[in-house]
């Protein structure tokens, strides 16, 4: 199949090091690109390395629903390297001020405990669905075992009573080993088909990449400009839609999310048919 006449080909590299030159910053992201929520690929830690050791710097954007200090210590207990990168800013840093807004009021933390250090620090009251004035959802209870249709009757019932969810983590699914789980925007999904309203937090949306420009000034000293900085990623809604939507370019990065077999021209033809957020190239695994 051709690409459209209005297309260029995305080129498929085996290695980033020819685009690491003309960038001053990667925001990369983490699940599927770092790490498979299992163990690190050892190959992108190695590429984050050297793009540091040659005076980069390497800001891990997750849309994990937990502060940057929770998933810095999840990273730590799999194995990546802490010298791979420099920064973490997460959904959950984003997410923690939607959150917030509710102060004083009642939430109902759909998600698993792990995603609790979420709300530290916040005015709110945790609570039980039929006592909430909020929803702050961070995932399945289980993923491993769960779907999002084991929720319809529960998001059936917020949404009639039409409270407010904010969604800490926009991501459908991401890829556990060789698994895929369903993630908080699954759930947010159904709640807004249900009619229910949400606010999200994270990637695709813009305040997270305004928070990671403001970091990206206090790391450097200095403004960058957007086309020194380079977004990998393997989410096309969320990474690579969030890039082009904050006016950065992409690189693609092929998980089993989106790329079940060999990464092909075709492929990536059907993944991007318009210009409008197609990623400069295209890797099968970041490597350097």
């Amino acid at each position: 199949m051709e690409p459209p006449a209005a297309l260029q080909p995305i080129p498929i590299l085996t290695s980033i090091s020819g685009l690491a030159p003309a960038r001053d910053v990667w925001l990369t992201d983490v699940w599927g690109v770092i790490h498979n929520g299992v163990e690190p690929f050892a190959a992108a830690c190695e590429a984050c390395t050297r793009f540091r050791l040659a005076g980069g710097t390497v800001i891990l954007l997750s849309n994990a629903p937990r502060p940057a200090a929770s998933v810095a210590a999840q990273l730590d207990r799999i194995g990546v390297p802490r010298f791979a990168w420099d920064a973490i800013l997460t959904s959950g840093d984003a997410a923690r001020s939607l959150v917030g807004a509710f102060a004083g009021k009642r939430v109902f933390h759909l998600g698993p405990e792990r995603d609790l250090s979420l709300y530290d620090g916040l005015d709110v009251t945790l609570a039980e669905p039929t006592d909430a004035d909020a929803v702050s959802c961070t995932g399945l209870f289980d993923d491993e075992i769960e779907t999002p249709a084991d929720y319809a009757e529960l998001l059936a019932t917020l949404a009639e009573r039409k409270l407010p969810m904010v969604c800490a983590n926009p991501d459908l699914t991401v890829e556990r080993g060789s698994k895929i789980v369903y993630c908080a925007g699954a759930l947010a999904a159904d709640y807004e088909v249900k009619g229910g309203s949400v606010a999200y937090a994270g990637k695709p949306y813009l305040p997270i990449y305004e928070m990671a420009f403001a970091l990206i000034q206090e790391l450097k000293q200095k403004p960058v400009a957007k086309d020194r900085i380079l977004c990998i990623g393997d989410g096309i809604r969320t990474d690579i839609k969030g890039a082009a939507a904050a006016g950065l370019a992409s690189v693609f990065i092929a998980s089993g999310v989106h790329v079940a077999a060999r990464l092909t021209s075709d492929v990536l033809n059907d993944l991007f048919p318009t210009p409008d957020i197609r990623p400069i190239a295209a890797l099968p695994a970041l490597a350097w």
